[in-house]
């Protein structure tokens, strides 16, 4: 079957040439053939092997799919593994798996073609952390039997919190006493110990057991039971004031660390009126706690149809305790807080020595002095160790004449938060104390000596014009005659007049000009000294007379009658009209609350609900807690809406709202789940359906949109749904299936059209299946009944699946022929119910007293029934 072709040299080939031979193979028959050629080269002998081979394939496979490690998180994952020929023909491969941890294996048999590679695709849920090492048996042909391992190791999605300096897991942080008003600050990291990112959120528990809120751990049990009052009062505070985290919110990559501050800020609670809380000291527990965003798993669990919201703790999620106290400054001032300087004169300086004592057992004070004038201070500004005093030094040295009171006000100072940036602390008064200064500056007296000024009045001069100052010094207390208080004494006053009212007004010397012009009848004017009526000009050519004023007054009091009766008139059509819009069987007339005073409302009074949810975070700086969370959930679950809700943005908010990118924090508080549906065992050819909730506790409209490939999942809709703020509502997730077996696959959405979500949806379809109540009956005769009259009872036929099933009742073929009779005969049987049927046997002679049926249902299981009379034979 092989021919050569060649020529062979006449001559020796010289060095560098060469001869080229062919051979040609012609297969007669599939076999492999096989011979040789002889090459000569001078003595010696080459021998050269031929082989004929006829066409094969040549497969080889991968030997592992390694998943690596991934996060359980009911995701499906996929990898592929290739088939190479490497041969000239075609070859056929088979897979096989017994196991139950591969979910899907496309294909399990095919043909790769010569020069290629064909793709096999195999999945794994990662509904559970564990370490999978499964393998799975491929048939190559004309190769056997080769083995592929599949291995992942699936882990729960673990986030920790490190302490920055020991690296270690942290689980409780103690800020320790720090100042009503200040802050202080710790750092921690937060660690994404797993092989994918994660976004973070974290939240405050402030509903949880064992928190605390400005008690005093300290006091006796008794102390503690006469203030429950102020204990009922710190429930109801939103502690999100208290503890700063920075930030709140955020993403983290595979095995990173993130810093993160805490900062503890306390607030003096007020207690009852009358008790004295200045001392107090008030400690604060509570609890932080850092989730992963879409962890939320059974926080909707369709346990029934109407699905109720249940908060799930996470067990990974950590939590960390925060504790703390707050203490009040204890700065007292000896002498204080009034501080009385000696009187002094102007250019001169008295001081007072003030002990400033730090009654604080924990902690130090740093206190600063404001600058004020005509006092000084020293030192202004300096630090207090605690239960230490320092010495301060108050002068006083006044710049003018005069008494001085002053408020003289001590900062205290501390680090604090800034106003426009919470993430810096910087140093600042967080507490202010007032003193008060008393300080008197005296002039030097000096005598000033008057002359009578017998001429001519001086433009300047005293009241009377009688005496002129010789002199310009400084003034003392009181003038002798310049500012005497004549109003006041009775020296110059005629006897007449003693007696004259207090309330007549006092003319001064000077208004002599004045004094003829028109003026009140009602008001006399009296000299400033003698207290003599003073006479008062009435021009008649100006003032009106008796009769004239009499005329006027009447006037005016017709017009002031006049309008009084119309506004009279108003106010009673007005009572009128009222009367007739309340004039009914609840109202009878009567305005509601009318003349009734409002109640005052403390901050207690009001509804949990309504409480919490007034205080819902709005600043992305502010921190979620579980009060908050709650409230919107319970006010998000009352509003739901089954129907009529838009499948895409229509007016200009909605399009607004549904194009923002939502936050971490916006995301925790959308509820889209159950994260797994379970829908159980399903009959094939049947349409099963479970409700996927979402809950939108925003204050914006989302875009919910789902993305369905699988057919067994095709019947779902809406696929898109716009859900306004504070709503709840669901999507029907319609299930049916032609093929037995278990199913397992996830289908994805999208919020906003932005953040990725999924499903898993699980579901062992089945077929059509009845149940017996019991596989055996013995027939008993009815008591009081002759013994040839019928055996009756009954067998109930339960389904306990989703799809009506068809039954039929067979009897048992045997030698004999039966005497049993079952009715119904055949049927129907509706899902999860139950139907009895009758069974009879008819006495008679030779009659068997045994017989079977088989119940069969159509495309279903088959049950065998066996029944016995027991006859009583009397004699």
């Amino acid at each position: 079957q092989f021919k050569l072709i060649v020529e062979n040299p006449e001559k020796p080939v010289a060095s560098g040439l060469q001869i080229t031979a062919f051979v040609d193979y012609y297969p007669e028959s599939e076999e492999n053939v096989q011979d040789r050629l002889l090459l000569l080269i001078e003595d010696d002998t080459v021998d050269i092997p031929v082989l004929g081979l006829i066409p094969c394939c040549y497969l080889e496979i991968e030997s592992e799919i390694n998943f690596g490690t991934v996060i359980a998180n009911s995701k499906i994952i996929s990898k592929e593994i290739s088939i190479a020929n490497c041969g000239s023909s075609s070859g056929t491969f088979k897979i096989s798996y017994n196991g139950d941890v591969l979910l899907n294996i496309e294909p399990t048999s095919g043909v790769v073609e010569p020069k290629s590679t064909k793709k096999v695709k195999v999945d794994i849920c990662t509904d559970l952390p564990r370490i999978i090492k499964e393998v799975i048996k491929v048939e190559l042909e004309s190769r056997g039997c080769s083995e592929v391992q599949i291995k992942a190791v699936v882990v729960e999605q673990v986030l920790k919190v490190l302490g920055v300096s020991c690296g270690s897991v942290l689980e409780s942080i103690n800020f320790g006493p720090v100042y009503f008003g200040s802050s202080k600050t710790e750092e921690i990291s937060l660690y994404n110990e797993s092989p994918e990112c994660m976004d973070w959120v974290a939240v405050l528990e402030d509903n949880a057991i064992g928190g605390e809120m400005g008690t005093d751990l300290q006091r006796s049990t008794d102390a503690v039971l006469q203030d429950l009052n102020f204990e009922n009062k710190t429930r109801d505070v939103d502690v999100s004031i208290l503890i700063l985290c920075i930030p709140n919110q955020g993403t983290l990559e595979p095995y990173e660390k993130s810093l993160v501050t805490l900062c503890f800020s306390p607030k003096k609670f007020k207690r009852d009126f009358g008790v004295n809380d200045s001392s107090l000291k008030q400690d604060y527990v509570l609890f932080l706690r850092f989730e992963a965003v879409g962890s939320q798993d059974g926080c909707l669990q369709a346990l029934n149809d109407n699905a109720t919201a249940i908060t799930m703790n996470h067990p990974c999620h950590p939590e960390l305790a925060l504790m703390g106290s707050g203490l009040p400054v204890m700065l007292t001032f000896n002498p204080g807080p009034v501080i009385k300087f000696i009187d002094c004169f102007l250019g001169e300086q008295t001081q007072v020595l003030c002990t400033l004592k730090n009654e604080s057992e924990c902690l130090p004070v740093t206190f600063s002095f404001r600058k004020t004038a005509h006092f000084n201070i020293s030192p202004e500004k300096g630090k207090i160790k605690k239960k230490s005093a320092k010495d301060v030094i108050f002068s006083f040295s006044p710049h003018q004449i005069g008494t001085f009171k002053v408020k003289q006000v001590v900062d205290i100072i501390g680090t604090g938060l800034e106003e426009n940036n919470v993430q810096v602390l910087r140093a600042k008064s967080f507490h202010q104390i007032s003193l008060n200064f008393i300080g008197v500056c005296k002039s030097k007296q000096k005598t000033i000596l008057f002359k009578i000024n017998p001429g001519i009045t001086p433009m300047i001069s005293n009241a009377t014009g009688q005496f002129v100052a010789d002199g310009t010094g400084q003034c003392t207390d009181t003038a002798p005659v310049a500012i005497l208080k004549s109003t006041q004494t009775q020296i110059h006053t005629h006897q007449i007049n003693r007696n004259c009212k207090e309330d007549a007004l006092m003319a001064f010397p000077n208004d002599r000009a004045a004094s003829i012009r028109p003026s009140e009848r009602n008001k006399k004017y009296r000299t400033i000294f003698t207290k003599t009526e003073r006479y008062n000009y009435i021009d008649p050519e100006f003032s009106y007379t008796d009769c004239e004023r009499l005329s006027k007054e009447a006037h005016k009091k017709y017009y002031t009658d006049f309008l009084s009766s119309l506004r009279q008139r108003r106010l009673q059509k007005d009572a009128a009209r009222q009367f007739c819009i309340y004039n009914n069987s609840v109202n009878i007339g009567l305005k509601p609350a009318e003349g009734l005073m409002s109640p005052k409302i403390s901050i207690t009074d009001f509804h949990k609900e309504k409480l919490q949810l007034k205080m819902l975070p709005l600043a992305e700086t502010c921190l979620l807690t579980s009060r908050k969370l709650a409230a919107v959930g319970s006010k998000s679950s009352i509003k739901e809406i089954c129907s009529g809700l838009s499948s895409i943005p229509s007016s200009a908010q909605e399009k607004e709202d549904c194009s923002l990118t939502l936050t971490s924090k916006q995301l925790h508080q959308i509820l889209i789940g159950p994260s797994t549906m379970d829908f159980g065992e399903v009959c094939v050819h049947s349409t099963t359906a479970r409700k996927l909730h979402i809950i939108n506790n925003l204050l914006v409209h989302i875009w919910i949109q789902i993305e369905i490939e699988m057919d067994e999942l095709q019947q779902t809709g809406p696929l898109s749904q716009v859900v306004p703020p504070l709503t709840k509502t669901h999507i029907p997730i319609v299930f049916e299936t032609n093929t037995l077996g278990m199913f397992k696959r996830t289908f994805t959405y999208t919020i906003n059209k932005h953040h990725l979500g999924h499903v898993l949806v699980v579901a062992k379809a089945v077929s059509v299946e009845l149940e017996l109540s019991a596989r055996e009956l013995i027939l008993n005769p009815v008591p009081g009944y002759l013994a040839e009259t019928e055996f009756r009872t009954t067998v109930t036929v339960c389904n306990p699946r989703n799809h009506p099933a068809e039954f039929t009742w067979k009897p048992v073929i045997t030698d004999r022929t039966t005497s049993f009779s079952i009715q119904p005969s055949k049927g129907f049987v509706e899902a999860f119910r139950d139907l009895e049927c009758e069974v009879v046997w008819h006495p008679g002679f030779n009659s068997p007293e045994a017989g079977e049926f088989n119940l069969c249902v159509r495309k279903g299981n088959t049950i065998k029934l066996k029944c016995f009379a027991k006859v009583t034979i009397h004699t």
